[in-house]
């Protein structure tokens, strides 16, 4: 669906470097990219790896490469406990995403977030409808508002929630006090027949609270371009998941660094060929819609 999107070229400008520096939170990194939050990696893309080890590789090489990693959650504690402790000992960069849990696992994994040192914690709130997590113990479900903005206020650091798709539900999460939020359905896995990533980053969702929260995305983002259109669209940064696995899995820490100085020279190739220098530059007046 982002190849549906095209982006007005502009070369009548400045000869100017292209910066794509990306300030979230007091952190800077080198773009508006971050890697994806996966968990139970050798469940669902094979043995090579556990948890802990892939966590091990990821979250110190995000860093090296000037990004930082969402790290995920599962049914086993061990793969919330694992992303912890290795963000934990990366200087606590890296986000760490809980799943709704009930209130007291909840809040025993928030502890362990805290205690890693991360400075930005995140909660995948559509997880509530993935068809493993119901009927297990400890439970997983959906979220009030005063819910969510108890647990905003125990956590007392920038908190992400992942899984809006509507302007109702960009407005909830702006009522319990998030900081930001990911405009996802977490991979498709949730509920068919839903506007796809990219239909949603278009709506009024984002822009209904840029300057209120930080906007990500995340779904079928593949290339520096699509990252490009995506912070046309309305979006701040944006997060993938699958190519970092891959990444990983195929070339480790190398891996890492490769995909990611890829996505930055084609988002600066394409931000110098529509004529912007600064990612506050990039607006909607590139999109082109055939």
């Amino acid at each position: 669906a982002w190849q549906e999107i095209c982006l007005n070229m502009d070369t009548i400008c400045e000869n100017g470097p292209v910066d794509t520096k990306f300030n979230f939170f007091g952190q800077e990194y080198d773009l508006p990219v971050f890697a994806g939050p996966v968990g139970a990696v050798n469940l669902h893309y094979g043995d090579k790896y556990n948890d802990l080890e892939y966590n091990n590789i990821l979250v110190p090489a995000c860093a090296q490469a000037g990004i930082a990693a969402f790290t995920g959650d599962g049914t086993n504690p061990e793969v919330f406990t694992a992303a912890a402790a290795a963000i934990g000992a990366n200087g606590g960069k890296g986000i760490p995403t809980v799943k709704p849990w009930d209130r007291d696992t909840l809040y025993a994994k928030l502890d362990a977030a805290k205690a890693s040192g991360a400075k930005v914690f995140a909660m995948d709130i559509d997880a509530a409808g993935l068809p493993f997590l119901k009927g297990l113990n400890p439970p997983a479900g959906s979220k009030t508002v005063a819910e969510l903005r108890e647990i905003i206020e125990y956590v007392k650091v920038p908190f992400i929630i992942k899984g809006i798709m509507t302007v109702k539900g960009a407005q909830k999460a702006l009522e319990a006090g998030a900081a930001g939020i990911v405009v996802s359905n977490h991979g498709g896995r949730v509920q068919g027949r839903r506007p796809c990533h990219r239909q949603c980053a278009a709506r009024p969702s984002p822009r209904l609270v840029k300057g209120q929260m930080v906007v990500l995305v995340d779904g079928g983002i593949r290339t520096g371009v699509d990252v490009c259109k995506a912070l046309a669209l309305g979006a701040d940064a944006c997060i993938l998941a699958r190519p970092y696995v891959t990444a990983v899995y195929g070339g480790q820490a190398e891996g890492v660094k490769v995909l990611t100085d890829k996505l930055k020279g084609e988002l600066q190739d394409t931000m110098a060929m529509c004529g912007v220098h600064s990612l506050s530059e990039i607006s909607g007046d590139m999109i082109f819609r055939g």
